[in-house]
């Protein structure tokens, strides 16, 4: 099991002073560092970049040569699927990344806060990385599980431990999608139960069977989705019926006002009882299991009450289930205080699953489990093409060593409760920041007309924040069921320099906003 580090306010107190530039030994040099700019062919950044303290960079990115912008956009439009969604009113173009930053096919730099959606962990091209491929790459490509090959055994060893002794079997497979139907199989197989339980606002997958674990009314067809799936009251201490000042695991909490004590959280409790009213009303004797993001990714980075996700999986094995815990985006550290998402609730699953920031963006998940729970895959065959490919294992082995030589969980936990407490200030100077919250790199700010209704944002005024910033050369995600949450989770390498940039670029998109709205 991963150790714990130390807390938080100590953390906090050395914020910024040993790792200014943490991605300093792949791209800062000795010698006098110049600004991150292409060759002749760069169009010039926007003023407010540079005016925002845009962080210099010697990195220098290749010339782009390949098909137009322009003609890109029509093969958009015309090839590929109209269901592909796209970011901006405008595209960016991108075409080569580099730790913290990617850039566009005239050369403008931007910081990248979204990652690939929360999939680059330790750096877009990382080198030990990069190098673990090709070195890969030129030996064996390919060949399926059927045969033995040695990084896929070199892998799971080192992955497992990581992990609990009871969580000691892997299949790899390729997605979080494929990981999380994979665990609905196998809950349902070990329990002989059918009825599986997930949290409204929960994201899980978009196959047909994990749509219906996905409780995000604006992600689902009108087609018949996930049989047998119920979707409980989401704890959520901030746009939830109930919440306070001390209900979530974070630097930053709510600003709904409550009379608890420390230490007591009448909201948890009350969303406690709405999930085994659930359980007592809307299921059989016996469940398959309850499947739970700790923090809520696409759903805005929402976290839950503290001891929701304990108490749900008492109740949950009361009843014959498995408790299945989704770490596709909290996993590897990211959370700080935690290498495991699961660790900072308390609890030790029945099954983890896991994709995105495993593989550093190449395609890579698991689902990892007890051997008696895995052992029910047996019962039939089951096989997957490409899942613990010798490619994908090479990758995922230097990715666990990077985030331990170069301390990327120790980084997370210090400068993401930086970043919260700063935006906590911005939050306070915003009649339109309803939340901040989160842990570590992981960080949801919510977006609302005012803080007393929490009435979601309208959606052009949160594109125009998002474009602005975009514009001033930092990207974010946007997420929630209304579209109003910026969704910030970096690459794991950003330094004090980097937050304090975003920082001010969002300062001065909301202060665009606030003189454009009043």
């Amino acid at each position: 099991m991963a150790g714990r580090l130390l807390n938080a306010a100590r953390l906090f107190s050395s914020a910024g002073s040993t790792r200014q530039a943490f991605c300093w030994q792949h791209k800062i040099p000795t010698v006098q560092v110049i600004p991150c700019q292409p060759r002749s062919t760069v169009s010039k950044q926007k003023e407010d970049s540079t005016d925002l303290g845009m962080p210099p960079c010697d990195f220098i990115p290749e010339e782009y040569k390949g098909i137009s912008y322009d003609r890109a956009k029509e093969v958009r439009g015309d090839k590929l699927n109209p269901g592909l969604l796209t970011y901006y009113r405008k595209p960016i173009m991108v075409h080569q990344g580099h730790m913290q930053w990617l850039y566009d096919t005239e050369g403008k730099r931007y910081l990248d806060l979204f990652a690939g959606i929360v999939t680059v962990s330790v750096g877009h091209c990382h080198p030990k990385v990069n190098a673990a491929l090709h070195d890969q790459v030129d030996r064996l490509w390919h060949t399926t599980s059927i045969y033995m090959h040695p990084k896929i055994h070199e892998y799971a060893e080192k992955l497992l431990a990581k992990l609990p002794d009871n969580l000691q079997c892997v299949y790899f497979v390729n997605s979080g999608s494929e990981a999380n139907d994979m665990a609905m199989q196998m809950a349902r197989l070990h329990t002989g139960a059918y009825d599986l339980v997930s949290l409204r606002n929960a994201y899980h997958g978009m196959s047909p069977q994990t749509m219906g674990l996905t409780s995000l009314g604006n992600w689902h067809y009108q087609v018949p989705r996930g049989f047998g799936v119920h979707n409980a009251v989401n704890p959520d201490p901030f746009r939830g019926p109930w919440g306070g000042k001390n209900c979530r695991d974070s630097p930053v909490q709510t600003i709904r006002d409550c009379n608890c004590a420390e230490g007591q959280c009448h909201a948890n409790e009350m969303y406690v009882e709405q999930f085994n009213d659930l359980l007592r009303h809307g299921t059989p004797k016996k469940i398959a299991g309850f499947f739970v993001e700790g923090i809520q990714g696409v759903g805005g980075a929402v976290q839950l009450t503290n001891g929701f996700i304990k108490e749900a999986y008492a109740a949950t094995r009361a009843k014959g289930g498995v408790c299945i815990f989704d770490e596709v985006q909290t996993g590897f550290g990211r959370l700080g205080s935690h290498y495991w998402g699961f660790e900072t609730h308390g609890v030790v699953p029945d099954i983890v699953t896991m994709a995105k920031g495993m593989g550093n963006g190449f395609p890579i998940a698991a689902v990892i489990t007890s051997k008696e729970i895995a052992s029910t895959m047996s019962q039939a065959l089951h096989f997957n093409t490409f899942g613990g490919n010798p490619m994908s294992c090479a990758v995922g082995s230097a990715v666990l060593d990077v985030i331990d030589e170069e301390g990327l969980q120790a980084h997370s936990a210090e400068l993401g409760t930086y970043f919260l407490l700063e935006l906590a200030k911005i939050r306070d100077e915003f009649e339109v920041v309803g939340d901040v919250r989160g842990k570590g790199l992981m960080i949801g700010f919510e977006l609302v007309t005012d803080k007393e209704s929490r009435t979601p944002l309208a959606g052009d005024q949160v594109v125009d924040i998002w474009e602005d910033m975009k514009d001033m050369g930092v990207l974010v995600g946007k997420g929630g069921l209304y579209g109003n949450a910026l969704r910030i989770k970096p690459p794991m390498c950003i330094t004090r320099d980097d937050v304090d940039f975003s920082l001010s670029v969002l300062r001065k998109a909301l202060q665009n906003n606030k003189e454009k709205h009043g």
